[in-house]
């Protein structure tokens, strides 16, 4: 556990008593500080009174006295679409807002390091996808070389609930838009941005606001280094501001679209290679072609970004090269699960929206693709540039009918539950034919979330399988 500093003997709001509110409480209490908690639902707040908290109903009048922070869950809305009116309450208070991304950063550092060797590093990684496998490939390749490090945020562990740092270790940090917006104190060393696509829009007003959050990350605390996926307007954008001139070899620039060149330090993937370019000349190389746990140009930009982070850390390339082959991929992210009879099955369920789905299309040739579950804005409408890979399509879900309409010439059928898309795909695939699960739309119409659904994929793939 990570104590929070700085809230010593005072009050400390926490609003939303999930797994990292409740961890947020433990850590304030370990500070010395008085946590007081609430949640608008009766069973979290009896659930955390049970583990000796105090519950404080902060919509009361006179709630606010003597409070010195409101600690907020990443899930709960505060600003988009409207304001928690919880939230609206301390702002009317004077009472600042944070999360336990705040908190960590601001109470992570100890006056312990001063007899460290080798001070602690914290590499945070951000972006629209490919951001927990990009985390989860750096904290495995450091591990592979012996270097202590932890994983958490949006994945692993809660961020205060990991363990005091030792000496030399690497903290890798998954964080989300939801994370990144309302932290008050953000200072990586490191910060990767991955890339940017349309998502989670309402609760970020707009494109504009999602980017912002995302930006924070870089714009807060400064990073030592930053490494900036480039192939869309927004990194290039960032990658500019960041800079101070095209040889700022603070800035690493990665693509899996061109080859960069200039006086910087680019990582940039074409065909399956991976290049490194310092000052125009190449640097390192590493053959991503055969690597199963990397399918497709959207895991080759993860292992460009991840390879850059490392990098930054003094890593030579082929030891990066080694880390990369043994990783096995994380699951529900074009996760191969099965084979047999030449047909291989696939579990992308983290596919969640139409951009990452169609990195998935991509991976991959001759495709009986799964998909549906509760659409979102904009429909399939990027999907159709990559629908010639795909042999039929196995409608699921509350959005099957109108992903159906969407889909024009492309054979499909609407199969409305897991278990008749799996059956139906299993017994039309032929060899060299790929089931791929990737849905293009949110879980919550059928599953509580995209790994329940794809553990239901798996399970049903193991079912037919059995036959």
């Amino acid at each position: 556990m990570i104590p929070v500093r700085g809230y010593e003997g005072r009050r400390v709001a926490v609003l939303g008593l999930g797994r990292s509110g409740l961890a947020t409480a433990s850590a304030l209490e370990a500070g010395g500080a008085e946590p007081l908690l609430w949640d608008d639902s009766p069973e979290a707040r009896e659930n955390a009174e049970g583990q000796g908290f105090t519950c404080h109903d902060l919509t009361k009048s006179g709630a606010w006295d003597d409070v010195a922070a409101l600690i907020v869950s990443p899930g709960i809305p505060h600003l988009y679409p409207q304001p928690n009116k919880v939230i609206a309450a301390a702002w009317e208070a004077g009472v600042p807002v944070d999360n336990d991304i705040g908190l960590f950063f601001r109470s992570f550092a100890t006056q312990e390091w001063n007899n460290f060797d080798t001070a602690p590093r914290v590499i945070a990684v951000t972006g629209s996808n490919g951001k927990s496998t990009t985390a989860a490939l750096i904290h495995h390749i450091l591990q592979s070389v012996g270097r202590p490090a932890q994983l958490a945020g949006n994945i692993g562990r809660g961020v205060l609930d990991i363990d005091p740092a030792h000496d030399g270790e690497v903290v890798v940090l998954e964080l989300s838009s939801y994370q990144t917006d309302l932290a008050r104190a953000l200072t990586p060393d490191i910060a990767v941005f991955t890339n940017l696509s349309p998502d989670h829009l309402d609760r970020h007003g707009g494109m504009g606001g999602y980017f912002a959050a995302k930006r924070r990350l870089f714009a807060e605390g400064g990073p030592d280094r930053a490494v900036i996926g480039v192939d869309e307007a927004e990194g290039q954008f960032l990658a500019g501001q960041m800079s101070e001139g095209a040889s700022d070899d603070r800035v690493i620039r990665v693509s899996v679209d061109r080859k960069l060149t200039g006086p910087g330090w680019a990582v940039f993937a074409r065909k399956g290679f991976l290049s490194e370019y310092r000052k125009g000349r190449q640097v390192g190389s590493v053959d991503l072609r055969a690597i199963r746990g990397l399918p497709g140009s959207h895991n080759h930009q993860n292992a460009c970004c991840a390879y850059a982070a490392l990098r930054t850390l003094g890593l030579a390339p082929k030891v990066i090269a080694q880390g990369l082959e043994s990783f096995e991929g994380l699951p529900h992210r074009s996760q191969i699960v099965a084979e047999a009879d030449g047909v291989t099955y696939v579990n992308d369920s983290k596919a969640t929206n139409v951009d990452s789905a169609a990195k998935a299309l991509q991976a991959f040739d001759r495709i009986r693709w799964i998909a549906g579950g509760l659409g979102k804005d904009g429909g399939l409408g990027g999907l159709l540039p990559h629908l010639s890979v795909v042999e039929k399509a196995y409608l699921i879900g509350h959005s099957a009918r109108d992903f159906a309409l969407e889909l024009g010439e492309t054979p499909h059928e609407v199969c409305e539950t897991m278990a008749v898309a799996v059956a139906r795909a299993a017994e039309d695939a032929q060899e060299g034919e790929t089931v791929l699960l990737a849905p293009a739309a949110a879980s919550f119409d059928q599953y509580p979330n995209f790994e329940k659904r794809g553990e239901d994929f798996m399970a049903e793939v193991a079912r037919v399988l059995k036959k």
